[in-house]
């Protein structure tokens, strides 16, 4: 019995590669060099003359993994591209050749689905499990968890994105923009005006945003910088037009308790006001061509720093995906109080991150961005900014908020991340090894560490003394 020949669909996607090029500063031989093909090669596949062949497929998805999302292809190739990820992961000793994922995802198509959902699955499960065993490190246990404890997990398992309130915002935010594509003060001064019968009224007030129902006035602190005046009327031009859609998502939500529901509630109308300040798809395509230059993005958008970042964090609509990135942001003594990653990067649910990680330095240096080359111990090495903001309170006697911001992406994605082009991704003395938290990280040589690792024996010699009191066991005792 012969095996049957498995024809592919033929792709030609001429058009898609040369607006990559463009898009790129790239000369037709430039491209053609990193693809490993000649220029006249190049110029036949742009001109659509020839498809691109399974191999070409596989150097544009590797050198330019963002890009890619917008050329044309089968289901094969998508499927393909996912499974590689996943087969990928440091849990595994080493990933498949290509060629090999390519065939399997051709020739047993269920089969990788089932894996890759099957991969979804484990990184999820070892996230519920860190929450429980975090939990469980500190006295307390999931019935335990305080409302704001909920309304982070829901975030963080919803992959930071809600789709019914992103898309709405972006449809509301097309209508109130201007030539630019983004919508000005005004427009949403207007909005509230003029739609919904709301005055608006700067002043110097003790609240960041006040709203009088029964006078139908809306009060917002002058003393705020212009990026925060904006979304504060973003804040509350998104809970007027969509309270429905946040009320239904909450309703259906699972929290435990009212001020679970009421924090979610406040929480999806910040998402909202930042996916109406910086819509979806002109967002997107902006980061892409300022390659995440999160300053640049700022002053596009009116936004920001922070807003800017929480904003990349959020890009994770199916099919129009971002650049994969973690981003949090830390207090003075350490405490991470946002977080979110669409990488394998994880952070610490409880007490401060490792104390290696260049946000600490970033916490006491503001208005500086600051850029490592990390690596965490599963191997895996991420670009890292790090910037310290001071948010003024307006006043003398009330004290400025002092914290940072962090955000960064894997070193596959380095370029089209602006911040490491200075770095020198190969040498293994640039690399700063870090980790989740001291109480988790299996580091024995870390002279940083503050306690040793809960799922750790330690051995305590009375003659020898290193930089802590202890030693590490060589295998965990669970």
């Amino acid at each position: 019995m012969t095996t049957p020949t498995i024809t592919k669909p033929r792709i030609f996607a001429g058009a898609q590669l040369r607006a990559l090029r463009e898009r790129r500063g790239l000369m037709q031989a430039e491209l053609a060099q990193q693809l490993a093909i000649s220029p006249s090669y190049l110029s036949q596949l742009e001109h659509d003359d020839r498809p691109l062949t399974p191999r070409l497929i596989e150097q544009v998805a590797r050198l330019f993994p963002l890009e890619w999302q917008d050329f044309p292809g089968e289901d094969a190739e998508q499927l393909s591209l996912a499974l590689r990820e996943a087969v990928s992961d440091p849990i595994f000793d080493a990933p498949l050749p290509p060629d090999a994922v390519a065939r399997l995802a051709q020739q047993q198509p269920a089969f990788a689905r089932r894996f890759v959902d099957l991969y979804g699955a484990l990184r999820r499960a070892n996230q519920r499990l860190e929450m429980v065993d975090e939990a469980i490190s500190v006295e307390t246990d999931e019935g335990a968890r305080l409302p704001w404890e909920e309304v982070r997990d829901w975030f963080h398992l919803s992959n930071n994105y809600v789709d019914p309130i992103d898309r709405a915002a972006e449809r509301l935010a097309d209508a109130m923009a201007g030539p630019d594509g983004v919508p000005t003060t005004e427009a949403l001064h207007r909005h509230l005006t003029v739609v919904h019968g709301i005055a608006v009224e700067l002043r110097p007030a003790a609240s960041l945003r006040s709203f009088d129902v029964s006078e139908q006035v809306l009060r917002i602190d002058s003393s705020q910088p212009a990026p925060s005046v904006r979304f504060q009327l973003a804040y509350h031009v998104a809970a007027t037009a969509l309270g429905a859609v946040i009320r239904e998502i909450v309703q259906g939500a699972g929290l435990r308790s009212d001020v679970a529901r009421e924090l979610l509630t406040v929480g999806l109308g910040n998402y909202a006001a930042g996916a109406v300040l910086m819509p979806y798809g002109h967002f997107r395509r902006a980061a892409r061509e300022f390659r995440h230059d999160v300053d640049r993005l700022a002053l596009t958008f009116q936004t920001s720093f922070e807003q800017t970042c929480h904003r990349l964090s959020t890009m994770q609509r199916e099919g129009e995906r971002g650049l994969p990135i973690f981003f949090c942001r830390v207090d003075m003594a350490g405490n991470i109080t946002k977080r979110h990653s669409a990488t394998r990067f994880q952070f610490a649910r409880f007490g401060g991150a490792c104390p290696l990680w260049i946000v600490h330095e970033a916490a006491a240096i503001p208005d500086r961005i600051q850029v490592q080359l990390a690596e965490t111990p599963d191997g895996s090495r991420y670009v890292s900014i790090a910037k310290g903001l001071v948010k003024a309170s307006g006043r003398f006697d009330r004290t400025p908020r002092r914290y940072a911001v962090a955000l960064g992406c894997e070193v596959r994605h380095a370029g089209d991340f602006v911040y490491a082009d200075g770095l020198d991704l190969t040498a293994g003395r640039a690399v700063t090894p870090i980790g989740v938290s001291c109480r988790i990280c299996p580091r024995s040589d870390c002279e940083q560490r503050a306690y040793p690792p809960n799922d750790q024996q330690i051995a305590v010699h009375h003659w020898r003394r290193g930089v802590v009191p202890y030693e590490l066991a060589e295998k965990p005792t669970r």
